[in-house]
């Protein structure tokens, strides 16, 4: 997919394709670019699949634009758990951050190996904060 444009309003973000199709999703639906301010809403980087907030730890694909497939467990978990920090979780399992928010969005789906290691890493970091 080849986005020709991406701009924002107050309360979502727009992409548009080459072949004009446009699309958006809006901050209310992402805690973290809902809390965010505008600024840092502004303050994000595009690359062939998505969009990465670094600052806010958040990533939309842009196939996420135009499907809406039913939410993952790995979405429901993030999105009822916005502390969890998804880049740090993809960095320490040795992945790149836009396939675990492809997972999360339900673009891809993980093998049952790989959604082991999702939650394994998940626990572990929750045994760690408990030793705390």
């Amino acid at each position: 997919m080849n986005i020709e444009k991406i701009w924002l309003t107050n309360t979502a973000i727009w992409i548009r394709t080459e072949e004009g199709k446009e699309a958006c999703e809006q901050f209310a639906d992402y805690p973290r670019l809902r809390n965010a301010s505008q600024k840092q809403r502004l303050r994000y980087e595009a690359d062939s699949f998505g969009i990465h907030w670094e600052e806010l730890d958040e990533d939309l694909s842009f196939e996420g634009f135009f499907s809406k497939p039913e939410p993952t467990a790995l979405y429901k978990l993030f999105m009822a758990h916005p502390e969890l920090n998804v880049s740090a979780l993809a960095r320490r399992m040795g992945i790149s951050q836009s396939l675990m928010a492809q997972y999360i969005s339900g673009n891809k789906k993980p093998s049952a190996s790989r959604l082991d290691l999702i939650y394994e890493t998940i626990h572990q970091v929750g045994k760690e904060l408990m030793a705390v």
